[in-house]
């Protein structure tokens, strides 16, 4: 196999995040000895995540077995994943925010069409259900456990209890059309094709403010393993979760 130099577009401060957590595990279990040091381990499960990168070109790039790099890279992704803020602290860091954003995105997997449950209707591809908030500005605050891609946004969001957390929290909220029907606390354009003029213009501004949610998305999927997952849908959840916290550790 043919080996060559490449780069992560992430941060310094992203690698010494997951250096820290990694050094402090293997302190925990009280590890003497590893194939890779916890800063070489860190750079591994960061080329996996955002690179997407395959275990068989990890384990040749880094001189260990395929084995080791799986091993590697779950231990990295748990120790990540318990640290991703709940739905209650993101309500109480979302108070003083004038509004948040609602939305749901699908990560496509691998499956084949015998997997229905996993089979979105409205994108024509097998994934999974992920709802996202975002502030005002569209930045990342918080992503859901993943659903069957089958899952209905507006179940996802009753699902999670988003819907009643926005509620108690009195916090406005801004969503598309799939959300009709949540609540007076999530904001939702009109439906229709022959709608009166202000209804119109409602829904126009009701778009200028949604799309920059579109921007917590294009994050998401910068993490390019969330383009096209190829794992156990049991693991998804937890590698969403160590996204999120990569994420707000490079901001």
């Amino acid at each position: 196999m043919l080996l060559y130099p490449s780069s992560i577009d992430l941060s310094s401060s992203t690698l010494r995040h997951l250096t820290r957590q990694l050094t402090a595990r293997r302190r925990e279990l009280g590890t003497r000895w590893r194939r890779l040091p916890a800063g070489r381990q860190a750079l591994l499960a960061l080329a996996h995540l955002r690179c997407g990168d395959t275990y068989a070109q990890l384990a040749a790039g880094f001189g260990i077995g395929i084995a080791t790099v799986y091993r590697y890279i779950r231990e990295a992704i748990e120790v990540l994943c318990v640290l991703a803020p709940s739905l209650d602290e993101v309500m109480e860091t979302a108070r003083t925010k004038a509004f948040v954003i609602l939305d749901g995105t699908l990560l496509p997997i691998d499956r084949i069409a015998v997997d229905t449950p996993y089979y979105s209707g409205k994108h024509k591809r097998h994934g999974m259900n992920v709802q996202v908030l975002t502030d005002p500005f569209g930045r990342l605050l918080w992503a859901s456990a993943a659903l069957p891609g089958s899952t209905h946004d507006l179940t996802a969001a009753r699902s999670h209890g988003i819907v009643v957390a926005l509620a108690a929290a009195g916090l406005k909220c801004w969503a598309d059309k799939a959300y009709q029907g949540a609540g007076r606390h999530i904001r939702v354009p009109f439906r229709g094709l022959r709608l009166k003029r202000w209804k119109r213009r409602h829904n126009s501004s009701h778009a200028k403010i949604r799309c920059v949610g579109e921007h917590a998305m294009a994050v998401l999927k910068g993490w390019r393993l969330l383009r096209k997952l190829r794992c156990s849908t049991n693991r998804i959840t937890d590698i969403v979760k160590a996204v999120l916290v990569l994420h707000h550790a490079s901001t």
